[in-house]
């Protein structure tokens, strides 16, 4: 399946003018985790988006072949440019040499928003990801592409990542007539974790030093032609020039970073004054050092979250209903007599398409060393299967052409793990410990199990490449549809169990649970007499 033809299946409707509806993506550096290996990681969230898992094969291309440039949003053909003589094989968002790109969308200043250029921000990560064998290579790849074909989207926060290190970069268009894009790329510094959420994140960086910071030799000039910085250089503030602040974008965005660093380093008490727009409040940092080293777990876990804890906490307010459901249904914003009020924007969310863990190791062959673990809609519920970055075919439920967003079907992946959420939704507090049961079973499973598949895929590498290729096709497409066969059979016992508001035990006998005291409270305070029991006078003691 080509990307060509991937966007218009897609046909993406997602309005990547609003950021808060948008993406959410964690970056681990190698000196930060428990096995030395790089972590990103990306949720596509959206409300119109079917979360499928894309392959491009590797490619040698004569001279004179072309690329269709085909706008990721909306499946629009924007224009072709030369191919290279060879391209990479990517499965999902990462290559055959171990690099992955994710990103989010923020928009920035309304007057760079017109396209000046053929090159949209999807195209950009997949082309990056088609031809760069590292995370440096890719900035270069990308940032050449908009220089010569010009930008075609808004502000974007870009994660790249390989073997050996992990890069921030973000980038905005200069103007309808000006070609080109601003940005600039920082690497994350090793030992820490960083992430973005529609909200750029580069403030001032090192200008002369291009192993740590590189950057558009018009980045700051551009600026100051605009009136946006007026400063000495060394004070430049990328994110504060081109996406000035406001408290809702604060609000929705910046707290799912500062959610990411109080979970990853609950030392530091990092506080949550910047999101809630305290004047005196600092911006939070690039990155932080994380208490302990983090496990592929400890990653993935971050990807599940709803403030838990903190004052933001989802499961605790009126909305969260009598089952503690952590999600709003949308729009965020409204207005109560002419005051504006905003629902919280959470990393784990009901409208992810799908999400991933990149996971690539330096000290392993390529075949072996990177693994999308994989996921389809709310992070908080899903399961990551590990589809090797090697391999050449995926399980069919996972495939563009599996299923669409405009049609339920047991034959696609996103549809079952859809079914088995939407379901929970209704009695959350319930649900959500029987799902995450088995989810952790299932994962439980595949960490443990990796040592061993990996084992066997090294020493059929001693033989041939292609061998453990094969390998880990075999292995990745099986994990992918028992999880999904797994996951029907769930929910399915999701509605024998939960039929009608009853609750079966683990006998199998009907019971009527109560609602919580807090709730029944709650009920009684709001409706009062309206609803309290009436005693009729024959009921009355001593009447006859």
């Amino acid at each position: 399946m080509t990307r060509r033809l991937l966007a218009v299946v897609l046909l993406l409707t997602i309005a990547r003018t609003s950021p808060a509806l948008a993406c959410t993506s964690i970056l681990v550096t190698k000196g930060a985790t428990a096995d030395g290996s790089t972590f990103i990681t990306y949720a596509a969230d959206s409300h119109d988006l079917y979360g499928e898992l894309v392959t491009t094969p590797p490619g040698a291309h004569p001279p004179g072949t072309y690329r269709d440039i085909i706008e990721w949003d909306t499946g629009k053909l924007l224009g072709k440019i030369p191919q290279p003589p060879v391209t990479y094989s990517v499965v999902g968002n990462m290559n055959e040499h171990q690099v992955a790109i994710a990103e989010s969308t923020w928009g920035g200043r309304k007057e760079l928003k017109g396209p000046s250029g053929i090159i949209d921000y999807g195209s950009l990560m997949y082309i990056g990801l088609e031809r760069a064998k590292t995370a440096r290579e890719a900035i270069q790849i990308m940032t050449d592409l908009v220089a010569e074909h010009g930008y075609a989207s808004t502000g974007e926060s870009f994660s790249i990542a390989d073997p050996n290190e992990a890069w921030i970069m973000e980038m905005i268009g200069k103007g309808e007539k000006n070609k080109g894009a601003l940005w600039v790329a920082v690497k994350v510094p090793d030992g820490t974790v960083s992430a973005h959420a529609n909200q750029p994140r580069i403030r001032k960086f090192p200008l002369n030093d291009p192993k740590t910071a590189l950057y558009s030799k018009d980045a700051i000039s551009f600026a100051r032609e605009k009136g946006w910085f007026t400063g000495d250089d060394k004070d430049f503030s990328f994110a504060d020039a081109y996406a000035p602040l406001s408290g809702k974008t604060l609000r929705a965005c910046d707290s799912r970073v500062w959610s990411v660093f109080r979970r990853s380093a609950p030392s530091q008490n990092i506080p949550a004054d910047w999101i809630l727009g305290v004047a005196s409040a600092q911006p939070l940092p690039l990155s932080v050092k994380p208490d302990k080293k983090l496990t592929l777990h400890d990653v993935m876990e971050l990807m599940r979250d709803h403030f838990e804890g903190t004052p933001l906490d989802m499961t605790k307010d009126v909305g969260a209903g009598p089952f503690n459901l952590p999600y709003r249904w949308r729009p965020m914003s409204w207005k109560v007599d002419g005051a504006e009020y905003i629902h919280e924007r959470a990393i784990s969310t009901q409208q992810t398409g799908w999400s991933f863990v990149s996971q690539s190791r330096s000290w392993l062959p390529n075949t072996v060393g990177g693994v999308l673990w994989f996921g389809f809609d709310d992070t908080y519920s899903t399961v990551y299967t590990p589809m090797y970055a090697s391999i050449r075919d995926i399980p069919k439920s996972y495939a563009v052409g599996a299923g669409t967003f405009g049609e339920f079907s047991w034959n696609s992946a996103f549809w079952v793990f859809n079914f088995v959420s939407n379901w929970a939704y209704s009695r959350y507090s319930d649900m959500i410990v029987d799902i995450q049961k088995v989810q952790r079973e299932l994962e439980a499973k595949y960490l443990s199990d990796q040592p061993e598949v990996e084992k066997a895929a090294l020493k059929l590498y001693e033989q041939s490449p292609m061998l453990a290729r094969d390998y880990l096709t075999k292995y990745s497409t099986a994990t992918g549809e028992a999880a999904v066969a797994r996951w029907k059979k769930l929910g399915e016992f999701l509605v024998w169990k939960y039929l009608d508001g009853n609750v079966r035990d683990s006998q199998g006998q009907v019971t009527h649970p109560h609602y919580s005291e807090e709730w029944r409270r709650r009920i009684a305070k709001e409706k009062g007499d309206a609803i309290k029991a009436k005693v009729l006078p024959s009921e009355k003691p001593g009447s006859e």
